[in-house]
This record gives C-alpha cells, sequence and structure tokens, in this order.
C-alpha cells in the first residue's frame, strides 16, 4: 500500500510544504478567523451559508456568478503514484488508511521533536505540523493531474534536461566546500567535499526565484550571500506563482472583468485582475509577473488565457514561455470546477492538464486580506548579507 509520505513526495508546487520523517507531506493553510464580513459587490446578495444546497446563481447583468472565498476540498498530490497510474480515484477505504497514516506521522513528528526540553532541536521543533488547528482530508483524486491520462508530468524537453543539469551542477559546486556536503547530507547526494570553487565568481545560470523545486526546478537559493541578487524571493514573500493549487482565493466579479485575490499563507498574497474581452494580448515586448490574462464566456464556463509572462516568473522551471488555458465554472452553490492547461514547448515535451474542485467558504467567519503584510525580508536583508 502507497504511504501518506509516498503520494506527496514528488509534489514541489503544494502551497505549504513540510518535512515529515525525511519527506515533503502537504497540509492544510489555516485562515485567520475573524468576525468580519467582507461586503458583497452593488446589487447582489452575498452568500453566507456554503452548506445550503442550491444551483449556482447569476450575477445581476447574467454572467455565472463565481464570487467568494474558495478553497479546496482536500489534498491531493500533483502527480500521481505509480500504483494508481489507471485511477482517477481513491476508495473511501484507502482515503481513511492514508489520513490515519498522516494523524500518527504528525503526532509522532511533534512528540519525538520536543523530547530534548531546552536544547536547539526542542526549539526548532516548536514551529511543527502540530501547531495548524486543522489538516485537510486526503481528497478523493489520486492526483491532480488529468492529462497525461496516468496522472503525470510529461518529460522533460532534452534543453531542459540540460538546463537543469547546468543549474545542479552549479549549485552543488556552490555548495562543496560546506559542511553539507562534508557530512554527505542531503542536498549533496551528487556532489563532493573539496575546498571552496572557482565558479563562486560566477554569475548564477538562472533567476533565484527562490523555493520551487530548487535547484533542478531553476528557482531556490545559492550558497553565496555577496550581494541581494543572491537572495531567493521567498524572503521577501514573492514566492507565490501561476498557476496556484492551494490556499483560498477571493472572487469579485463587475462587468467586464473578474478580479481574484490569492490567500498564499503568512502574510503572502496576491491579485490578479482579468478583463473579459476579444482584444489581442499585448505585445511580445511587455512582459509581466503573472502573465497578461485575457478571458471570456464559453457557456457558464469562464475561460482564461494567460500568456506574456516575465522571464523572472517561475512555474516549476518554465518562465516566459509558459502558456496557460484556465477554466472556471460554477458547478453548484458550494463548488467551483477549476481546470488548467499548462504548456512551454521549451520544458514539457507536451502540454499537461490539472483539475481541482473549490468549495465555497463561510465569509462571516473568514476573512482574506486585500494586500500582502510579509515585508521583514526587505529590512532583516542588511543582517542577512
Amino acid at each position: 500500500m502507497v504511504s501518506w509520505a509516498d503520494l506527496f513526495q514528488e509534489d514541489t508546487m503544494s502551497r505549504r510544504v513540510l518535512m515529515v520523517l525525511g519527506v515533503v507531506a502537504a497540509i492544510a493553510v489555516v485562515v485567520v478567523l475573524l468576525q468580519i464580513a467582507s461586503g458583497p459587490v452593488s446589487g447582489q446578495a452575498q452568500s453566507t451559508n456554503p452548506a445550503s444546497a442550491g444551483p449556482a446563481s447569476k450575477t445581476p447583468w447574467g454572467e455565472p456568478d463565481l464570487q467568494g472565498i474558495w478553497t479546496r476540498d482536500g489534498e491531493v498530490p500533483l502527480q500521481r503514484p505509480p500504483k494508481y497510474a489507471d485511477r482517477e480515484f481513491f476508495t473511501d477505504e484507502e482515503r481513511a488508511a492514508l489520513d490515519s497514516q498522516r494523524t500518527d506521522i504528525i503526532s509522532r513528528e511533534a512528540t519525538e521533536a520536543r523530547r530534548k526540553r531546552g536544547t536547539e532541536q526542542d526549539v526548532g521543533g516548536a514551529y511543527n505540523q502540530a501547531i495548524f488547528i486543522s489538516h485537510l482530508r486526503l481528497g478523493k483524486r489520486t492526483s491532480l493531474i488529468v492529462d497525461p491520462p496516468d496522472g503525470r508530468m510529461p518529460p522533460f524537453t532534452p534543453e531542459e534536461q540540460k538546463r537543469r543539469g547546468e543549474i545542479r551542477d552549479y549549485a552543488l559546486a556552490l555548495m562543496q566546500a560546506t559542511d553539507v556536503c562534508k557530512s554527505r547530507l542531503p542536498g549533496c547526494e551528487l556532489g563532493k567535499y573539496a575546498p571552496p570553487s572557482p565558479r563562486r565568481a560566477e554569475v548564477p545560470p538562472y533567476y533565484l526565484t527562490g523555493g520551487q523545486g530548487a535547484p533542478g526546478g531553476g528557482g531556490g537559493v545559492i550558497n553565496r550571500s555577496d550581494g541581494p541578487e543572491d537572495r531567493g524571493h521567498s524572503e521577501r514573500c514573492l514566492l507565490a506563482a501561476l498557476p496556484d493549487f492551494g490556499g483560498y482565493r477571493r472572487i469579485v466579479q463587475s462587468r467586464g472583468q473578474v478580479s481574484i485575490f490569492y490567500d498564499v499563507g503568512q502574510g503572502q498574497g496576491w491579485s490578479r485582475v482579468i478583463p473579459i474581452t476579444s482584444a489581442p494580448h499585448l505585445p511580445a515586448s511587455v512582459r509581466l509577473w503573472w502573465g497578461d490574462p485575457r478571458a471570456r464566456w464559453e457557456g457558464d464556463t469562464l475561460v482564461v488565457d494567460v500568456t506574456n509572462f516575465s522571464p523572472k516568473s517561475n512555474f516549476n522551471g518554465s518562465h516566459e514561455n509558459l502558456h496557460l488555458v484556465e477554466r472556471w465554472t460554477r458547478l453548484d452553490a458550494e463548488t467551483i470546477a477549476y481546470a488548467v492547461t499548462i504548456e512551454d514547448p521549451t520544458v514539457w515535451t507536451r502540454p499537461w492538464t490539472v483539475k481541482q474542485e473549490l468549495k465555497k467558504q463561510d465569509e462571516r467567519a473568514n476573512r482574506i486580506f486585500y494586500e500582502p503584510r510579509c515585508h521583514e525580508g526587505n529590512y532583516g536583508m542588511p543582517s542577512l548579507l
């Protein structure tokens, strides 16, 4: 039987990842509960009870109503474990067994990390998975990826494999004089322990976006702090990428546009304003962090075509050539079906598609801030250097 850890050990795009017994496990992000309700768009009633069943509503101007606070209803790995290659869904028994495994892991990890009171290990263990109020159950799907049919990301192109090899070699060269390589710790498996490399004087072969599958994914950090350029964006709370498969989002509609605010946790968040228009995309010379969106309605589905990403954008190694086609469909009063087809011919050998269901949240009990609050990384830069 596949374990909980096996499900998520390849998933580098989960919104919050924590180390569980040496492997990566995705957990739910806690949204602050405050008794503050946000006002609806003028002329529109506001839903306050996500549990009430009923058909999807329309806006006063006749479009499907996507508004509200939404989040995923369960933890689902990005890629499907090979054991479930021909299965899109878990059985209820499998979900219950895997959830029980995770509960045991969290309890054991919390206990073991706090065992030596007053030690550095004790202080480090004070911030572990046990502090989170709740954990989402395993979702029904065996993977977020639904195409290719095996639920696996397509192979990388030869060009991308070469690029990732260059990134890995550079990162390992800068690490070779560290205790990580001396002690053969994780992160230096393919490296060696040696005197400082002359490559420390080189310009990095990739932009330091930070954290997204580093170093192979083209993000992360390097073992050098000669200037702010050597520090990753995660320290400035700019880690969010599009598409986003976790966290909470608030959707607000008006005539001719849709606004989506993504709350990605710990003071981080960002907004998209998506025009509903037949106008062409911006010129190729204009590049944006989250791309240039153009939306249209196809029946009850909002289709968003996104191009013109910045070279500094990073989605699992894809940068300025990333192309997304998103589909937002309100299924009923409680559910939005979200699907996105991801394409970059310089990174993957074929397009691939992710699908997930988003559940409506109680807007009286949940509050999402409308701007990020994380700024301490900028103030702390002199000390970091």
